[in-house]
């Protein structure tokens, strides 16, 4: 049986690809990032059962001896270890540019000494900035609009030079706005139900007039997979998306409508992203993703925000969340 490595299984969508590649009867080496707490991130919520089907490496993208140790003897990589957050990397630009750039060259290095028959690296929709057109293909151009998003264009620069470089079998995954359980406070939707489920009646967010594609975590995971599958995708970038679009202000009001019709939703500035840096229109196309594999969406938003929901109104659940403080 073939043993995959997942960079980034500690966080939101790697734990939940990790759990669907276990469910699926692969072997998973899990990537966490090392902290003296000892903890694996969300996969410490794992029922034994699962946890005993993973082998867990501690370490750091950033350090090359660590991505190579990681990565022996596995036959394929999802590199999903970043910093996502665009707020922080305003002010700490750098760390980025480690992270996402640097991190990326270590695991393609590695990859490369390795011999590894796939490589999948994590993009994301940010890299298109704000829509030319609609939908966003593949083709769209890139507009680095925050540090983060710089960054990220560059990792998938990168990823894309080892393929015509070397011949490398990589592949750019690039999901859109991806939301469900486990998903970082940061986010919009966990920012509105955490601060609803808190009890809070008025709302704090930022601007409201952008729209985006948003797609549930479950399909996100089973799109990574379905992708690594398909030779006809090796050195090309390939979206994740719903072809579908929702605003900010559509969204807010259906949560709160949901969950207590009585709050009041509130613009914090600190919550506003700089004019120039603002992204405000994500709509994407998956045209790609569905001539060459057989990945389709298999939750309606509905659904998926019913699940989200559910989960994060748990107590257990609940307690992860600081949601009287705003989280960069």
């Amino acid at each position: 049986m073939k043993k995959t490595l997942i960079t980034g299984a500690d966080g939101f969508i790697g734990s939940h690809l990790v759990e669907e590649l276990i469910r699926q009867g692969h072997q998973v080496k899990a990537f966490c990032y090392y902290n003296s707490f000892n903890s694996w991130g969300w996969l410490d919520n794992f029922p034994k059962e699962i946890l005993d089907e993973i082998e867990v490496f501690t370490g750091d993208v950033r350090d090359p001896n660590g991505v190579r140790t990681a990565m022996k003897g596995c036959d394929r990589v999802f590199h999903l270890a970043a910093l996502i957050a665009i707020p922080y990397s305003y002010h700490s630009p750098d760390s980025y540019v480690d992270t996402n750039v640097k991190g990326t060259l270590n695991v393609l290095q590695a990859a490369r000494d390795f011999d590894l028959e796939r490589v999948i690296v994590t993009s994301t929709s940010e890299v298109y900035g704000t829509a030319q057109y609609i939908p966003i293909d593949e083709k769209h151009p890139r507009q680095p609009q925050s540090p983060y998003s710089a960054s990220k264009i560059g990792a998938d620069c990168m990823a894309e030079s080892f393929y015509r470089s070397f011949d490398m079998p990589v592949t750019i995954v690039r999901p859109f706005n991806t939301f469900g359980p486990r998903q970082s406070a940061r986010a919009i939707i966990p920012t509105i139900i955490t601060q609803l489920a808190n009890g809070f009646e008025e709302i704090k967010l930022g601007d409201l007039t952008p729209t985006r594609d948003f797609l549930y975590v479950k399909d996100t995971a089973k799109g990574f997979i379905e992708i690594a599958k398909s030779k006809g995708l090796i050195g090309q970038d390939c979206n994740i998306a719903t072809n579908s679009e929702i605003s900010m202000q559509k969204l807010a009001d259906t949560l709160v409508e949901l969950i207590n019709p009585k709050a009041k939703i509130v613009q914090d500035p600190d919550r506003i992203r700089p004019g120039k840096s603002e992204v405000f229109r994500l709509y994407g196309d998956n045209a790609k993703i569905m001539e060459h594999t057989d990945w389709k969406p298999s939750y309606t938003f509905k659904e998926a925000l019913q699940e989200t929901i559910d989960w994060f109104t748990n107590k257990e659940n609940l307690k992860h969340y600081k949601a009287g403080i705003y989280n960069v």
